[in-house]
Parts: C-alpha cells; structure tokens; sequence
C-alpha cells in the first residue's frame, strides 16, 4: 500500500519527525505524488507497505486477502518474484539440496530473501569466491530439471489476489498516456524500449491505451546482458508492426575510453552519454529533424534516491529537445511484476537468473548480487573488467590496488587524478597589455577547421573583415556588429581572442566573459568526440565526432545552451576535473 504525505509547513509550526529531521507539526495526506496546496512534490514522502498472507502464501497490496479473507500480517516495503532458475542459484549458494525451495513461495525484499513470508539464512555480502565458484560449476546441472508446477500456482494466487490493484494501475496508466497523446501530438511520439521489464510493461502500456504500435527506440550500449539483446530480438519477431530505431555508437570503445577517463563511477557514469543517448540522438535527429519528441520511458521513483523529485512529464532531459512522459513513475517493483503476471506478457529472462535490473552488466549503480551474477554467467568478461580496473589501479598509484578492486572503491571515484588527458583542461592566459579585454592562450593541440566552429554560438563568422596577415577572424551579432576577434591560423599552438564588447557577450562582467571564451577553449583541447553537447543542443544545430566540431548556422538559435550547460563548458571537463576536497583528500591517501 502507498501512502503519500507532504510534511510542508502548511501555515503550521514546526516538530521533529521520526526520521529526525525536521518537519512541519503534522503531515497532511494526499492521494498523489504531488501536494494539492504545496503545488510541488518538495516535501512529499511515499511510503509504501506490503503485506503477506500465510495461508496463500503471497505478498498483497491490501491488509486483508482477497483470497482466503484473513488478516495479513506485514511484510516488506516492496518486493520482487524470484523464479525457480534463481531458486535453484540460491540452494547452490546455501550449499542446501536441490530442489529445497520448488515448493516455497520465494520474494525479495529490499535485497534480503524470504520464503513463505520468512528470512532466509543467506547474506549476499559474506559468500566467498570459492562458494560462488562451486555453484557456478553445479549451474549446468542443477539447472536440467526443475519443478515449476508450484511456482506457477503461486503465480496464479498473486495475480488473482491483487487484480484490484492492476486494475487501479492499468487504468491510470492508460489515461496519463492517452492525453499526454492528445497534448503533445502522436506524430512526434515514441516507446524507449532498454529491453528492461519497466520499458516492456510501458510499451504494453501504450499499445493498449492507443490501440496501435509507436516506434520503439533501443541505444545498444555493447555492454548488454546476453538475454537483453536476445529478448531484444525476440521481441522485435513477435511485434513485427513496430519499427525500431537501433542506435549504436559508432565506434568508440568501452575498453579504448576507460583509458583516457577512467572507469565510470556512479558519479561519472560517462558511459551513458557517449554509448546510450549520444547514440540514440544521432537516430532521433534523422527520424524527428524538427520540433519537440515525446518519449515514453520507463522511470521509476522508486528505482533511486535521485528519481524521488523526478517529474512524471519533463522537459529536462540528456536529449533537448526530448520531453520525457513517465506513466509508471509511481510504480513500485511489486506493482511491474503483478503487471507482467497479470498480462502475461513476454520478459526479459535475465530476471529468472536473478538479475534485479538488466542495464549493463558492469555498471557502477550495480548491486553486489549483480556483481555475483556476472561472475556466475558471464566469467569471461568478468575477469576482463576486472583487470582493466587492476590496471586502472595501478596507473593511478592506488595504495593497495586489489583492495581498491575488491571493496568497490573504483565506483566512488571522483575525477581525472592519474589521467593524461585530465592535464587538458588547464587553460592559462595572458592579457594583452596593448588591448583590454584581449587574452592569449597557450594551445595543447594545434588550431583547425574545427577551432572556429566553436565560437558560432557567440555569432557568425566573418573571415573577410579581419587581417589575413594577422589570420584574424570577426564574430559579428545579427545586427553586424563585432562580438569577437579572433587571430589564429590552421596549425599555430597559440591564439588571441579579443571580447569586443561585453554586452554583445551577453554579460556585463568581463570575468564571465573570459570564462565564456575558456569554455570553448577547454572544449577544444578536451573534445573526444563524446556527443555530449549534441543531446543538450535543443534544435539539433551541432554535430561532434573524432574528425571535428560542426554547427550548422542555419538551425542555430545562439541561445549558448552548449557553452552554459556543463562546467567549464565541457562534459569531459567536467567528469575529470578533481574537486578541492576531493585533491587534498587524494593527496594524504597515496603519500
């Protein structure tokens, strides 16, 4: 059951929750995410509770069952299913026999595993590696013969026990899609489809609230699971109405980019923009070339700590032009499982090995037992990443490598320390003493074509005003007025960039001004082709890659989006810069 309370002040006085913060002197209850007097979700807290029935043996969404009519006694905050292949894993791990829990309702819970409403003696976090060893070599066999018959009565008395609730889901479901349709237009429409049980159950969603196939979108990031790509397949075999936008990075590296930034972390998970929605902007912009795209997705509040605040409709997104509609936003793990029980759709079977989540199979976000499953189902590319992040260790001059490895410490990392290409955000200027608002920079890359692209956003060139000799370059406003000068010819180290005026700059500080031009500086000598400032670009005017940097001055609307949006104005800049805190801290650990 969800209960949503907003603890804003509500025009009363203040008291201390029980969580300890503080709180206004009551909560008020409402029947949404979003508080009818606040207006916002800002202090609105979910709170969810399910509850377990003995005699069924099922969680339930209602305190008494609908089945048996007895009084349910409380379970857990959310749960998943845990299928008899998982089942089986388990038994492996506890070293119990086989066979064991064919005959147990099993749930997770919170990560903790419970069968028929009791904890099971298994702590994920102290299994060693010759236990996990073991199972994995028992996996074959163990797997050949297993008794479903009682899983999927089980699954009966679930979905029978819970139809209230599908239905209250289903329907609301169906007309949040219906006029956000009907608000936004259906020609600019599309499914993001990840092959994740939350994009499926969105995808059935829209099929049955429109009556019809949208397009689907999948950005293939080569780091999917096995069963993703083959669900993927399977998927595109049974809806063969759908026309699907495959997106793939064109050829950038996971290994090849982990040397030059690292691995990602869970702060700098640099790997979804180059190999996620920088590739699938690419495939939007030839399918939608103008205006704004809708995009069904699968996100939950319930996924993270970050996604509580996220709003169901939103037009902050990776992608600019791109709003982003979210009709399961509210959904908890138990409310998607009952759906895909209840329709009986087709799944991913990453989710029958165990898998809570299906991104990439090495993503930082992943949870320790994913970690196990990896090892379990993928050992090949399981021991590869972990000698990239030896290697990796060893280069950055961590205390003790394998410990760095084995306790996790490699996702928690901050910054560039260690990394070459992390010494090219250092920008260093001298002012001009003959000019005021004149600056010259040193370069760590040679000047070309693609250096004057960079200052379009500012204005348009003009190369037939300034001195050929000098190699100097005007940026002239709308109304032909100079913004900047610039002098610098294809292959010199070193350029003059001269802030005609300020106000044209957009700004009456002459310090924001020279950050402005050190923005597209830092781009210059730090680009790698990473597509980053094409998602942010809102009218699809600028297009990155390792042979240079291009912005068509026909759809640029000079609105700077691309040089504001990151720090320093460019998102490797920002993903290898190493804070303050963070240097010192650094410092003491590898004295």
């Amino acid at each position: 059951m969800l209960t949503y309370r907003c603890y804003g002040r509500h025009g009363q006085g203040k008291q201390e929750r029980t969580d300890g913060r503080e709180a206004a002197a009551s909560y008020l209850l409402i029947e949404e995410a979003v508080c009818p007097i606040c207006k916002s979700r800002d202090h609105v807290e979910v709170e969810s509770r399910l509850y377990w029935c003995t005699h069924c043996r099922i969680p339930l969404y209602e305190k008494n069952c609908p089945l048996c009519h007895a009084p349910a006694e409380e379970f857990v905050r959310d749960c998943r299913i845990v299928f008899p292949e998982e089942k089986r894993l388990l038994e492996l791990l506890m070293e119990a026999e086989p066979g064991t829990y064919d005959h147990s309702s099993v749930w997770n819970g919170g990560g903790i595993y419970y069968a028929d409403g009791l904890r099971l003696p298994l702590e994920i976090t102290k299994l060693s590696e010759e236990q996990i060893r073991r199972a994995a070599q028992k996996i074959p066999e163990a797997f050949r013969n297993i008794d479903t018959r009682e899983f999927d009565r089980m699954r009966e008395r679930f979905v029978r026990a819970n139809c209230r609730r599908f239905c209250e889901l289903e329907t609301e479901a169906v007309d949040y899609i219906r006029t956000s349709v009907e608000r936004y237009g259906i020609s600019k429409c599309y499914v993001s489809f990840s092959g994740g049980k939350d994009s499926t159950v969105v995808a059935e969603l829209v099929r049955r609230a429109l009556g019809m196939e949208l397009m689907h979108g999948f950005a293939d990031t080569t780091l999917e699971l096995p069963q993703t790509l083959e669900y993927i397949r399977r998927y595109r075999r049974s809806h063969p109405d759908i026309y699907f936008i495959d997106a793939k990075s064109r050829g950038e590296q996971f290994e090849a980019l982990c040397e030059i930034l690292g691995p990602p972390s869970r702060v700098m998970r640099w790997c979804c923009t180059v190999f996620k929605t920088s590739a699938l902007n690419r495939r939007l912009e030839m399918c939608f070339p103008e205006g704004a795209i809708l995009s069904f997705q699968g996100i939950r509040r319930a996924e993270s700590y970050g996604r509580r605040k996220y709003d169901r409709t939103s037009h902050k997104n990776k992608i600019g032009r791109q709003i982003t509609a979210s009709p399961i936003i509210d959904w908890q793990d138990f409310d998607v499982w009952l759906y895909i029980a209840t329709t009986g759709i087709d799944f991913n079977q990453a989710y029958r090995l165990g898998y809570a989540r299906v991104g990439c199979w090495c993503c930082p976000n992943n949870s320790t037992w994913s970690e196990i499953l990896a090892q379990i189902y993928m050992p090949q590319q399981h021991r590869s990443f972990k000698r990239l992040l030896l290697d990796f260790a060893v280069k950055t001059n961590k205390k003790d490598p394998e410990e760095y490895v084995r306790t996790g410490q490699w996702k928690a990392r901050l910054g560039g320390y260690g990394l070459a290409h992390a010494k090219q955000s250092v920008v260093s200027y001298t002012p001009c003493v003959n000019e005021a608002d004149a600056y010259r920079y040193e370069l760590t890359r040679p000047v070309t074509a693609s250096f004057f692209e960079l200052w379009k956003p500012f204005g348009w060139i003009h190369r037939e005003l300034g001195s050929r000799h000098l190699g100097e370059v005007y940026v002239l406003d709308r109304d032909k007025m100079p913004v900047l000068r610039l002098q610098a010819r294809e292959g010199d180290m070193a350029v003059k960039i001269v802030v005609e005026a300020l106000d044209r700059m957009g700004t009456k500080s002459r310090d924001k001004a020279r950050r402005y031009v050190e923005a597209q500086i830092t781009k210059y000598q730090m680009c790698i082709g990473c597509h980053a400032c094409e998602e942010i670009c809102p009218h699809g005017a600028l297009h990155c890659d390792t042979e240079g940097y291009r912005i068509n001055d026909e759809k640029c609307f000079r609105c700077r989006k691309c040089i504001n949006y990151f720090s320093g104005g460019c998102y490797i800049r920002k993903i290898l810069s190493i804070p303050r805190q963070q240097r010192s801290k650094h410092e003491q650990e590898n004295r």
